[in-house]
């Protein structure tokens, strides 16, 4: 089966289904479900993740997939595929309507299991929850008037799979994030809270980036625009406002959506004389093909005419995904001071595989990233 591989980020926002091919015959569709398994043992990149590295996969999903009949019973089908994963990096390309939110890029609440508690352990700035009086240390005590713990259960018996360790708090997350179509009903430390998702709080447009000047340094913030070429103009005029030697604070707090390396390497190039590494990859599924492990360094090269001499900081948090978490361990490895709490911790890098009959694609991580030390990206944590 011939199957295209494209490298891709992590994109804010799935587009709803609709036909992308002439109508096809039921056999195709059902051809297609059948093979995500297959292509998800061969191209996944953390199968290591899984008891005897192959995807998880239940009486319940076999038979789905092989009830597959049509377009949308097939994507459904791959949304619960992919959710299998517990990988907040996986996604489908395309979704419903009522398609569960994307978690970092639509949620507001960070939940990791703590004991017997759901303990809400950051809060994004500037959303719902934020504005209603949500805070790290409260507790999710329940979704939909249904007892988290319970809900958890229940979202992964739909399934037919088991909840425990990691699939715990990736649930939380994802039902505290809610539905794309509808509010959100949350208990949280003994309050019961309706809150708006965030596809419909959606929020003006903002430019890609935010320049201020506090306590001498020059402060700039990404406004979730890593995947956006034209934040390499706006960069380069930031940097050109600065002053020579000025400390300067990169603001990654706010790139949930991920990026692109194009405007990662534009902006760590600023910082470099000579080239660099910043990152590691590592491609398993060529290993897996070939017997032959496949590993490379990226660099990040210096840019004629646009150099910066001055200490830099770079800041990070739970909403600091993909990309950004990229720019994060590349300026460590360049000397630069990482400051703030854990990051979004995604998986590798996505590509994008798109099944042969229908067209539809999925995005998985498909390639191990790596600090320069050696360190998994995900695992990365500020030093200084």
């Amino acid at each position: 089966m011939r199957i295209l591989l494209i490298l891709a980020a992590l994109l804010p926002f799935a587009g709803p289904v609709h036909a992308q091919t002439p109508d096809l015959p039921p056999a195709a569709f059902r051809a297609d479900a059948l093979s995500i398994e297959g292509l998800i043992n061969g191209q996944y990149a953390y199968l290591d993740r899984f008891p005897g590295g192959v995807m998880p996969m239940s009486d319940v999903l076999r038979a789905e997939a092989s009830a597959v009949h049509d377009r949308s019973s097939l994507l459904l089908y791959a949304e619960h595929a992919i959710t299998a994963l517990a990988d907040h990096h996986a996604i489908t390309g395309s979704s419903f309507s009522d398609s569960r939110a994307l978690v970092p890029s639509y949620a507001d609440l960070w939940i990791e299991t703590q004991g017997r508690a759901w303990r809400i352990t950051a809060v994004r700035e500037g959303s719902p929850a934020e504005a209603a009086g949500v805070r790290p240390g409260q507790a999710l005590e329940a979704v939909g008037g249904v007892a988290t713990g319970d809900a958890v259960r229940a979202f992964w018996g739909e399934l037919g799979l088991e909840p425990g360790g990691d699939r715990d708090g990736f649930a939380a997350r994802v039902l505290a994030a809610g539905r794309r179509d509808r509010e959100r009903d949350l208990t949280i430390s003994g309050r019961r809270l309706t809150l708006p998702n965030l596809y419909a709080t959606g929020g003006a447009d903002r430019p890609p980036l935010t320049v201020s000047e506090t306590g001498g340094r020059r402060v700039i913030r990404f406004n979730d625009s890593l995947g956006d070429n034209d934040t390499v103009a706006a960069f380069d005029a930031a940097m050109a406002g600065a002053r020579p030697g000025q400390p300067i604070l990169i603001d990654v707090t706010d790139t949930a959506s991920g990026g692109n390396t194009v405007v990662a390497r534009a902006v760590m190039g600023w910082f470099v004389t000579e080239a660099r590494p910043y990152q590691i990859h590592n491609l398993p599924s060529e290993e897996r093909e070939t017997g032959v492990p496949r590993q490379w360094i990226e660099q990040v090269l210096p840019r004629p005419g646009k150099h910066h001499d001055g200490p830099v900081t770079v800041r990070v948090g739970r909403w600091t995904g993909s990309m950004g978490e990229g720019l994060a361990i590349g300026f460590d490895a360049l000397g630069a001071r990482v400051e703030g709490g854990r990051m979004a911790g995604l998986l590798g890098a996505v590509y994008d595989l798109r099944l042969e009959n229908s067209g539809l694609t999925i995005k998985i991580p498909a390639e191990r990233l790596y600090a320069v030390d050696g360190t998994p990206r995900e695992a990365f944590e500020p030093r200084r």
